[in-house]
């Protein structure tokens, strides 16, 4: 089940570029966030940030399914409350912001189309074995039927290499 309980804070123009990043736990977000930060200044443009919540695999007892569900949602939240921080620092502006529930490809996909402010989305590649799997299966499965371009940030640049660049 799709939900989209946040909405983007503040109008965007339709001529400002919205740079997507999704929010996990991976060590590349890092990289992926700064360079869309970067380019968001450059640009005059802005940040966005999806998190998606994975349904809870446990649904023996509505109530257990269900305290699973707010914990799941309390962490997005203040994810998102410290990431939210970094960008309004980075590039004096409050970033819109998307909590959804789902497998994470889908909800991605479903908020690309939804959203036609989104212009760029960015990502951040792994530095272990392959670039991760959003990356893997938007470039592979998904590349030319999303209606927007792919930026993937390798995850093993520093900040001075993504300064330069931006």
């Amino acid at each position: 089940m799709a939900e989209d309980t946040n909405q983007p804070t503040g109008g965007v123009q339709a001529s400002q570029r919205t740079f997507l990043c999704v929010v996990d736990e991976t060590e590349e977000l890092s990289q992926a966030l700064r360079f869309a930060c970067r380019r968001a200044v450059r640009t005059g443009g802005r940040v966005a940030l999806l998190y998606v919540i994975q349904p809870a695999e446990f649904q023996h007892w509505t109530s257990v399914g269900d305290l699973m569900r707010e914990e799941r949602r309390a962490e997005a939240e203040e994810m998102l409350q410290v990431l939210s921080s970094v960008v309004q620092k980075r590039t004096k502006t409050m970033p819109a912001l998307y909590i959804r529930e789902g497998k994470i490809r889908e909800e991605l996909i479903k908020l690309i189309d939804e959203e036609t402010d989104i212009s760029v989305l960015v990502l951040g590649a792994a530095t272990g074995e392959g670039p991760g799997p959003i990356v893997s299966y938007l470039v592979g499965k998904m590349a030319g039927r999303l209606r927007i371009p792919i930026t993937i940030v390798p995850g093993a640049l520093s900040d001075e290499q993504i300064d330069a660049i931006t």
